[in-house]
């Protein structure tokens, strides 16, 4: 390989070892994949543009142009004029995907779910990087100066994720592909001069100087991962206290933070710093979507929502019995374990709600209208380890629909508004339920406008009030976080004759494994709980983007009898991979010495003139033709195999089984799997971020589906979350003719350009292309850990033999060295 070419695969390499800093930021990393491509890409056609007699200038914007016709093709493929052509509409897709991501930005907190907007963000950014550092290293041969890119794309990716103490891991991978680009441009130089080094790096001089300069590079490496080490020990104090943020408890600067007030919260959620709150484990089946409330706020006087005066009692083991809850409401118990860290001082507990048994070690008291536990004096949840006993309360829409009279004591408490409160702000509540006859119907209203329909973003660039003027400036601009959102349901709830209040506390946090998970102060969160009779208090979540719905919030989707688990992830795609073959009928060893032609001549004498597609350079272009068709036609084989054999598993019963009941998981995964992919050929990806049922709805949504179809898509989602998250499998009927119906509604709206491409090079094809890779990596490991096994049992005896040899030695040794 000569020297440009390692400066060019070395300056890729160390793009993509750069690029996984920005692992974290998003919570899918499929889009490192095609980074990577677009990163070969982007070195393969510098390689092939430094050949041709160009400017080097028109070098970097060659590769540019390649690079955008990739992002084209491969985001925006389904706009494209005959799949391939860029045109207006294909610009217009990137330019709303760009839109779309810049939007996400704003609004997802890190790590964001990869949606095509930041995949389009992050994949394009690290190809423009790719082709800087290239130009720089190689065209331009100033690899030094190639640093500073990747130290930029280094900075931002650190700079904005919280790695967990990996930080050291992703320098190790950037400084060690900059290196490896600072060896080959050092090993290109000392090729150029040629007879003084006799060789470069294999003469003895130019060998020393590699040498040495690898020995120079590991050891400043090193020096960079360890020397840290010792430095953090010191304090230097040259940018004040690192550890103390302004809101710390006693004003002590200790660096610890509180929930109390509104004021708080909104200061964390607009610099979040990543630090861990507390970790727990959680025995219930929805440990993955359970809030940790510390608190709730009652009192609205227009001004603000604040804590009413409470009487605070000793902390009873056993608490009271959760208001309003009746027994026909499902209500089963769960057990959390709780440790919190030295970096969370606050004085109320974080407890799932209901929580019927808690007795944290110090001295707490009890506050039982908003069944909360206060510390008392001093007392803190710093460093504490405890655990929580509560209900998992899962009614149906049909229990809320018939709830009962408020009784007159919570009326009279959380139904009370202001004397100022705005008028406007009711007509919106009233307009936005009009229709709706019960409170529940209302609350589901209100809920689906501020996250769906009703236009609204998140954003903490905004002020953090919650009185009357704040509501208004709210509703006219849509732009808030979750103390807006919660403070704003919760009043118009209360116009709209429904008791209400806010909570504060934490979402889930992020999956340790198992029913673990760790909470950071990211996680600080506000979300409104409404009163009804028969039910008590429940969450409602108006945030978009942030936390988790309740399943009995959605009436749609919710059961009438039995209530669901929502999941939190997209089930993982299963399936056998095809092998392909291929076949000759000249070997290579024959066709690299000629004999394929000498036969074909000799045969030809022999046989007198035979017709000329028997020549061998006519069956050469023949069987090249099929391999090219083969490939051409491999990804629509390949789904159509795909698809009959899924729908077919989908389709078919268990021997034996109840004719309710008659699919396997499996089929019925299969079933989903097949209409997601349906729906990913027809120009809709999937999105691994969403819940099921939230992807079937925007398949829906963005297939234009009528109202059959979205029924289909509806019935296999909600049979996959039974399959995924039920307490106990619960069977499907036969889903293969959903799958079709909603595949046929998906083709119905879609235009001609898309079925066709859909048909022929149907994107969910990709699928192949990864298993098939990752088989190979898996059949090369193998390899190599058989012949090392190999290696190993060959020279085994011969190394313990040297050893007992030396050990002989040895001994004499030390004897004949003994005076006598």
């Amino acid at each position: 390989m000569t020297t440009r070419a390692k400066l060019t695969v070395y300056s890729a390499l160390a793009t993509a070892l750069a690029t996984l800093c920005l692992l974290p930021l998003v919570t899918s990393g499929g889009w490192y994949l095609h980074a990577c491509l677009l990163i070969a890409l982007s070195a393969a056609a510098g390689a092939g543009l430094r050949r041709l007699p160009l400017p080097r200038w028109l070098v970097p914007a060659g590769q540019l142009l390649v690079l955008v016709y990739a992002l084209m093709l491969g985001f925006a493929g389904s706009a494209m004029t005959a799949g391939v052509l860029p045109g207006p509409r294909a610009l217009d897709a990137v330019g709303t995907l760009l839109d779309g991501g810049m939007q996400d930005i704003q609004e997802y907190a890190i790590p964001a779910p990869a949606t095509p907007g930041l995949r389009l963000i992050l994949v394009g950014s690290v190809a423009l990087v790719a082709v800087v550092v290239d130009a720089v290293a190689v065209t331009f041969r100033k690899a030094a100066l190639a640093g500073l890119p990747l130290l930029a794309l280094y900075s931002v990716g650190t700079g904005l994720a919280d790695h967990d103490g990996r930080a050291w891991l992703w320098f190790l991978f950037a400084a060690f592909g900059y290196l490896l680009l600072l060896l080959a441009e050092g090993q290109d130089r000392l090729s150029r001069w040629g007879r003084v080094f006799h060789g470069g790096a294999r003469g003895e001089s130019g060998g020393r100087l590699s040498h040495n300069g690898h020995r120079i590079g590991f050891l400043a490496l090193a020096t960079a991962l360890v020397l840290p080490l010792f430095l953090g020990q010191w304090e230097f104090h040259l940018f004040g206290d690192r550890a103390g943020n302004g809101i710390g408890s006693g004003g002590s600067g200790s660096g610890v933070t509180t929930l109390d007030p509104l004021v708080t919260l909104a200061a964390k959620l607009s610099r979040p710093s990543g630090e861990e709150m507390l970790t727990y484990t959680m025995s219930g089946d929805n440990a993955g979507s359970t809030y940790l409330r510390t608190g709730a706020l009652d009192e609205f006087n227009g001004t603000e929502w604040k804590l009413s005066p409470k009487d605070v009692s000793g902390n009873p083991r056993a608490l009271p019995a959760p208001e309003g809850l009746a027994p026909s409401v499902t209500a089963d118990p769960v057990a959390t374990a709780f440790t919190v860290t030295d970096r969370m001082d606050s004085a109320w507990l974080p407890m799932p709600y209901p929580a019927t048994e808690a007795d944290p070690p110090g001295s707490w008291k009890y506050e039982g209208s908003t069944r909360t536990l206060i510390g008392d004096g001093k007392q803190t949840t710093r460093g504490l380890r405890y655990e929580v006993t509560s209900l998992d309360v899962r009614p149906t829409a049909a229990q809320l629909r018939t709830a009962g009279q408020v009784p007159e004591a919570i009326a009279k408490r959380y139904l009370t508004l202001p004397g100022d409160f705005p008028q406007a702000v009711a007509t919106i509540a009233t307009d936005v339920t009009r229709g709706k006859t019960t409170g529940y119907d209302k609350a589901v209203a209100l809920q689906t406008w501020f996250t769906r329909t009703g236009g609204f973003t998140y954003s903490t660039d905004v002020g953090n009030g919650t009185g009357n003027d704040a509501i208004l400036t709210f509703l006219e601009n849509k732009k808030g976080f979750c103390v807006h959102y919660a403070s704003t349901m919760a009043a118009m709830a209360r116009a709209l004759g429904i008791p209400a209040r806010v909570a504060l506390g934490f979402t889930p946090g992020q999956g340790l494994g198992g029913k673990s998970f760790k909470v950071t102060d990211r996680e600080y969160h506000a979300w409104p709980e409404l009163y009804f009779q028969g039910t008590g208090w429940l969450r409602f979540e108006p945030t978009p983007t942030r936390g988790s719905a309740p399943d009995y919030s959605d009436p749609v989707a919710a059961p009438s009898t039995a209530p669901t688990q929502q999941p939190t992830t997209a089930a993982p795609s299963t399936g056998a991979v095809p092998s392909a073959s291929a076949s000759s009928s000249c070997d290579g060893r024959q066709r690299q010495l000629g004999d394929c032609a000498d036969q074909d001549k000799a045969a030809l004498k022999a046989q007198g003139q035979r017709s000329w597609w028997l020549s061998w350079p006519a069956l050469a272009t023949v069987a090249g033709g099929l391999a090219l068709i083969a490939l051409l036609t491999a990804p629509m084989l390949w789904r159509a195999w795909v698809r009959r054999r899924r729908l077919g598993a989908a389709g078919r019963r268990r021997p034996g089984a109840d004719p309710r009941t008659e699919l396997t998981d499996q089929q019925v995964l299969a079933a989903w799997e097949e209409l997601v992919d349906s729906a990913w050929d027809l120009g809709i990806p999937p999105d691994d971020s969403r819940t099921p049922r939230s992807a079937a709805r925007r398949i829906a949504e963005a297939g234009e589906l009528d109202a059959d179809a979205t029924a289909a898509a509806g019935r296999v989602a909600l049979a996959t979350e039974r399959v995924l998250y039920a307490r106990s499998g619960q069977g499907a009927s036969a889903l293969a003719p959903d799958v079709r119906t909603a595949r046929d509604g998906l083709r119905a709206s879609a235009r001609r350009t898309g079925r066709a491409r859909a048909l022929l090079l149907p994107p969910s094809s990709a699928r192949l292309w990864w298993r098939t890779t990752e088989r190979v990596d898996d059949a090369r490991d193998a390899v190599r850990g058989r012949l090392s096994r190999a290696g190993a049992a060959l020279t085994g005896p011969f190394r313990r033999a040297w050893a007992r040899l030396r050990g002989g030695k040895g001994g004499k040794g030390g004897s004949a060295g003994r005076p006598e």
